[in-house]
């Protein structure tokens, strides 16, 4: 399984993502996800920078790690074919390091357009156009589109990379998986749902990356973790069905107000101990995922984290 790290754009500044980005680089990462955000889910998080433009800035210090969106919602606040050239720059600065993550999206940061937020159904129905429109584009040539919900005219990206944006769907069920692995390079889940694992490789033919995601929250004092896993994720506990749903900061501060520090630190690894976070990422290999991106949760507790990292977790995953 390969290690990697979440740019939570919830929780830092553009420029400190930056740094952290060079930073777990270094401490010894394999790859580095971005999440693509225009509010965080509460109002302690406190951030929500632009992620294409921070990612743009993290090619430029980096060499090594892998990058990729996790995830970018290409139906709403972005049109699919504004996405596929962003994503083919990305490409090109990153000197074929990007994949492209793309979902379905939350109503917290997709409904600042006026658009409205149809049910779920018709969402995926988007994101299938989505997905078609961006393959399309990354084909090379003038494309063309005419679906239930998207139009594109006479559309060409100018600036291709040589490799292939490879693109990750995330889904959550059957039907999605169904769905978007005979489109998709590789899947997304935040859960280690084995079945969802052996669906998709029925459907995509097997042997394609599995992109899971894991917070923990370090911290040399696991009471001060619990209550800041507490403070900042709870939001967490409602699962993606409701967290899909939620218009904003107080709506998730109302859903989750009688979530307590013990429900959050009963699934999420706190306190200085490695061995919690091994057991839960073990849970993800056994559901056949080949790569596990970890949020360290805290936007300023993030360069201790860098250490313990380096020093003793990422030794005791490998």
């Amino acid at each position: 399984m390969r290690i990697g790290y979440t740019l939570m754009t919830e929780q830092a500044g553009p420029r400190e993502l930056v740094r952290h980005a060079a930073l777990a680089e270094r401490a010894g990462f394999d790859f580095e996800v971005v999440s693509d955000h225009y509010s965080p889910w509460l109002e302690e998080q406190g951030h929500a920078p632009y992620a294409w433009s921070v990612l743009g800035a993290v090619t430029q210090v980096t060499e090594r790690v892998d990058l990729m969106t996790y995830v970018t919602c290409p139906t709403f606040r972005y049109h699919p074919a504004v996405v596929a050239q962003k994503a083919a720059t990305v490409q090109l600065l990153s000197d074929g390091r990007f994949s492209l993550g793309l979902g379905a999206g939350e109503n917290l940061n997709e409904h600042v357009v006026g658009r409205g937020w149809p049910p779920v159904n018709v969402r995926h129905e988007m994101l299938r156009e989505a997905v078609e429109i961006i393959s399309l584009l990354f084909d090379g040539g003038y494309t063309n589109y005419a679906g239930t919900h998207f139009r594109v005219d006479s559309a060409k990206l100018w600036d291709l990379p040589d490799r292939r944006v490879p693109i990750a769907v995330a889904v959550s069920g059957g039907q999605s998986v169904r769905t978007f692995a005979p489109l998709a390079d590789a899947m997304v889940a935040v859960e280690p749902n084995a079945e969802l694992s052996r669906e998709w490789d029925v459907f995509q033919g097997g042997g394609s990356r599995k992109i899971g995601q894991l917070p923990i929250c370090w911290d040399p004092d696991r009471d001060r973790a619990v209550a800041r896993a507490h403070e900042q994720f709870r939001w967490f506990a409602g699962g993606w069905k409701v967290n899909a749903e939620l218009p904003g900061p107080t709506g998730f501060a109302a859903a989750t107000q009688f979530v307590r520090p013990d429900d959050v630190a009963g699934n999420i690894p706190c306190g200085p101990d490695p061995g919690p976070v091994v057991e839960a990422a073990q849970a993800f290999a056994d559901a056949g995922f080949t790569d596990l991106a970890l949020v360290q949760i805290g936007g300023e507790h993030q360069d201790g984290f860098f250490d313990f990292a380096r020093d003793e977790l990422l030794p005791a995953l490998r």
